[in-house]
């Protein structure tokens, strides 16, 4: 298990927020912290600390008013630790590179490869064509519907109809070199992880995954590394005392090395 830092920008402040309840009218988001530091800071600490393979996560669509600078707070994370961040949020095959050459070493991408609830593997081919495989991670976080985990895309505001299991993962990671996987229903919330999730992505494990959503207390990480049978990576936001939350920094970094 390795800790994958995160950086999510809202209305050009680092935030974090509770994942479900981001509206793109207004720009309205329930907010859990909202960091007086610039997103350079952040990138300039996981720097530091020899942290690669965190996220950037813009949160504003490219209609909205606050969108470039939102962007210019991502370009300043990227500036500051170039080569140990990925970037995710409105990526497509037109602005990918951008990202790239301004020192992401991976663009993150759900919404821009569906298409009416459904993958569009043309529209997948032609990013892999773009970045290549060895840039892209697939974002494919989730909310449970029933019994099924399916992917949720736009901000986690749509709900498609590809459900995400093992075969999903298996078919999908041959167009990318990592997956991200937010578990929607207790994103932002610190209340305990999504168990019968971490288990469903444990039993796979064969290209990199990051599970995100409810880690909480530091017994989590270790359920998390143990229901996730040590393939998992993992992400901490609210919870993190960098974000107002009761985890301590040196502590998270310490108990995942263990």
């Amino acid at each position: 298990m390795e800790f994958r830092p995160c950086i999510d920008i809202h209305n050009g402040k680092v935030k974090q927020i509770v994942g479900g309840s981001l509206v793109d009218l207004g720009d309205a988001a329930t907010e859990n912290f909202v960091a007086d530091q610039d997103a350079a800071f952040f990138a300039n600490l996981y720097k530091k600390e020899g942290l690669k393979g965190g996220h950037i996560i813009l949160l504003n669509p490219k209609t909205s008013e606050y969108y470039e600078e939102t962007k210019g707070q991502a370009l300043l994370a990227l500036s500051a630790y170039p080569d140990g961040l990925q970037v995710g949020g409105g990526i497509t095959a037109e602005n990918a590179k951008e990202y790239l050459d301004a020192g992401a070493s991976h663009v993150i991408v759900t919404s821009y490869v569906f298409h009416d609830g459904k993958i569009d593997y043309e529209r997948l081919e032609g990013l892999v064509e773009v970045v290549g495989k060895e840039h892209l991670v697939l974002d494919l976080s989730c909310k449970k519907i029933g019994e099924e985990y399916r992917i949720v895309t736009d901000r986690w505001q749509k709900v498609t109809d590809e459900v995400l299991d093992t075969a999903l993962m298996e078919k999908l990671s041959g167009y990318c070199d990592e997956f991200l996987i937010h578990a929607v229903d207790v994103e932002g919330k610190a209340s305990g992880i999504e168990k019968e999730l971490a288990a469903m992505l444990g039993q796979w494990g064969k290209i990199p995954v990051t599970y995100a959503g409810g880690v909480h207390s530091y017994e989590d990480l270790l359920l998390l590394k143990d229901l996730g049978r040590n393939h998992l990576n993992v992400t901490i936001g609210s919870a993190l005392d960098l974000f107002g939350g009761a985890l301590e920094w040196d502590k998270v970094i310490a108990k995942i090395k263990e």
